[in-house]
């Protein structure tokens, strides 16, 4: 029998019992379209936070006190003896390749001014910080330069601080009341965004030194440095290390550049979307239960059509391949009907949330396609053969 043959055959075979093959088929579309949805939501989760941290450049190395213990305690748990300091920082500019440099400490508190008051992160950064993250001063100016231990009391805001302490009004020159210190506005960010869950237009930025003080630390919670464009990274880390263990005496720092920090994160999260790509594949299975049903009881009512076609001269094969081919074209509309639906769904949830980038996982459905017609053809499999081996008086004779 030719191919064509047989998928029109297995066609006109599925139609005579067409809602029983619409719910199985079904099944196998519900599997399929889990599958795409989920990938698409991890893939599109992924392409969402490589660009919101990529908006605040990659060219960034972080420097963080305490070593991540290499062996007994906790994991992750920092063992240091020694804070990072401002001197840390200006020692650090003195290394070739490296461009700015940012002491940064930050704490949560209560901002007021113009009779209004709320609570906002504060984050105390250096004078080129502005740079380093491409934030926008959309007014006035962003930390002036000077001596980080005699800093003044100026602050920049974000835009949401500013619209909710002084609404339309010009921010620009007004005292702000900083855990009880009064600060002069000289700078409103523009609009920035999130990232990992931080509102970046309700951070106001404040000197280091001023921050430390605020918050009564001992010293900096993190230092971040970048690096010029071209160069290697991993070329700039070793002199970054040489000079802080000379300067502590010991490696009670950890160093990690935004790339090594963007692909750990990518991991994890490639990670998740192979898992709830597993999990959506038990749905197919399940699919595939349906299959062996359906054709198991196929078998069972065509029994007599079975010893006609072998006593027709039938070929043991032909009849084999027969019911393959309808357990193969079953999973085959049903992952086709499961794909449409869940790019379909994927790219509503991309209309009514626009901000979250929807990447449809092409891989993921191709392979998912091609795993439901292995499914049909390993579900019609054990119905197929029972078939094929039926013997043609046995098989005429049944009611």
């Amino acid at each position: 029998m030719r191919g064509h043959d047989l998928i029109r055959f297995s066609m006109h075979a599925l139609a005579a019992h067409r809602l029983r093959s619409f719910l199985t088929l079904l099944g196998i579309a519900v599997g399929i379209a889990t599958v795409i949805l989920l990938t698409t939501f991890g893939e599109s989760l992924h392409s969402y936070v490589l660009d919101k941290f990529s908006q605040f450049g990659t060219n960034i190395i972080s420097i963080t006190p305490g070593q991540q213990a290499a062996r007994g305690g906790i994991p992750g748990l920092p063992t240091t003896a020694r804070e990072l300091t401002l001197e840390d920082a200006e020692a650090l500019a003195r290394i070739p390749w490296l461009d700015i440099i940012s002491p940064e400490s930050w704490g949560n508190t209560e901002l007021s001014a113009n009779g209004r008051v709320r609570r906002a992160v504060v984050h105390g950064v250096g004078p080129r910080t502005h740079d380093m993250y491409t934030f926008e001063v959309a007014y006035g100016q962003f930390l002036p330069k000077g001596n980080s231990r005699d800093a003044r009391a100026l602050v920049v805001i974000g835009k949401q601080i500013k619209e909710d302490l002084f609404g339309a009004a010009n921010a620009l020159g007004e005292r702000i009341t900083i855990g009880g210190e009064r600060y002069i506005v000289i700078g409103v960010l523009g609009h920035k965004g999130e990232i990992l869950g931080i509102d970046i237009n309700n951070v106001a930025y404040i000197p280091a030194m001023r921050a430390m003080t605020l918050f009564n630390r001992p010293g900096l919670q993190r230092i971040n440095v970048t690096y010029n464009i071209g160069t290697d990274p991993e070329s700039v880390k070793p002199l970054i290390h040489q000079l802080l263990v000379a300067r502590h005496g010991r490696e009670d720092f950890s160093i990690n550049t935004q790339a090594e920090m963007i692909a750990r994160l990518l991991n994890i999260l490639s990670i998740i979307t192979a898992t709830i790509g597993a999990l959506g594949g038990i749905s197919l299975l399940v699919g595939s239960i349906g299959i062996v049903t359906i054709m198991t009881i196929a078998v069972t009512e065509r029994t007599r059509e079975i010893g006609l076609l072998i006593a027709l001269g039938a070929r043991r094969g032909t009849i084999l391949a027969l019911f393959l081919a309808e357990a193969v074209v079953l999973a085959a509309l049903g992952g086709l009907l499961g794909l449409s639906a869940g790019i379909g769904l994927a790219w509503v949830v991309g209309f009514f949330a626009p901000e979250f980038p929807v990447t449809i996982p092409w891989p993921f459905a191709l392979a998912a396609e091609i795993f439901s017609a292995i499914i049909g053809l390993a579900a019609g499999g054990l119905p197929a053969r029972h078939a094929a081996q039926m013997n043609v008086i046995d098989a005429l004779r049944a009611e």
